[in-house]
């Protein structure tokens, strides 16, 4: 059974403390759609999600979750509508403040160590940092892989080192789309171990998952899409305990949402 991971004491992933106060972070979507082939994928949704935390998004297949992640963090332009990090457009942020992880990890043709490296010189603007990298290495259980071929690696290990990567740019929020998607339990605990440390140091995290079980783990709030519109958000307790749209219940309990 994989029980709920816990964060690590030490704090590879840096503090955040000093990047400006959760209230002034929130991530607020407004009246944002985007269209696509003709057809909207997502229909007028607005929300703020906290600067603090980890921020579930859930919904059936095809519901619009990877598509609202990607305008939430700036990689699509919405068609319509606006998205704030605090009172700055994300499009318009600093670089590096927001990160994100695909389900299917995007690695340099490197090293396993250079990787993180390649991200180091980036936040540090031109500088690396052994100590840190080999913090990173470590907590995604890395250090014996440093001198591999990054692309060799197992799916679970490529990963946890995109993880650490992109925990590597300090960023102010990190997305993730569907991060253990396919992959085993131990691979699956590491992960989440891995984002309740960054959640610890203060990094918002915002997860898509199909995973019930992952969601229950780890989500602070769960913010609810079907049929590209937001249909529920609420904090976790009151969602898993007693969510208000149909289509969440069904969902939750594993009947087909269309």
């Amino acid at each position: 059974m994989l029980e709920r991971p816990h964060a690590a004491s030490s704090d590879p992933v840096g503090d955040m403390s000093q990047r400006g106060s959760p209230i002034n972070q929130q991530l607020r979507a407004t009246d944002v759609s985007f269209a696509a082939g003709g057809r909207k994928i997502i229909d007028a949704v607005s929300f703020t999600l906290a600067g603090d935390g980890v921020s579930v998004v859930m919904g059936p297949n095809g519901a619009g979750k990877s598509v609202l992640v990607r305008l939430l963090h700036g990689l699509l332009p919405p068609t319509t509508g606006h998205v704030f990090l605090g009172e700055t457009p994300v499009m318009q942020v600093k670089p590096h403040t927001l990160a994100l992880v695909f389900q299917r990890p995007v690695l340099l043709r490197r090293t396993v160590a250079a990787n993180i490296d390649f991200a180091l010189k980036l936040q540090g603007r031109g500088r690396t940092d052994a100590e840190q990298r080999d913090a990173l290495l470590e907590l995604a259980g890395l250090s014996d892989r440093a001198g591999q071929q990054a692309r060799a690696l197992s799916g679970g290990e490529q990963q946890r080192l995109a993880l650490v990567r992109a925990l590597a740019l300090q960023p102010r929020v990190l997305f993730l789309d569907e991060p253990t998607a396919s992959l085993d339990p131990a691979s699956t605990l590491r992960i989440e171990t891995i984002l309740l440390n960054a959640r610890h140091a203060g990094t918002k995290i915002i997860l898509v998952t199909h995973d019930v079980g992952q969601a229950r783990r780890l989500a602070d709030d769960v913010l609810f899409i079907h049929g590209g519109r937001v249909t529920e958000q609420q904090d976790a307790k009151s969602f898993f305990a007693s969510c208000e749209s149909a289509a969440a219940r069904a969902y939750l309990a594993g009947r087909l949402v269309l």
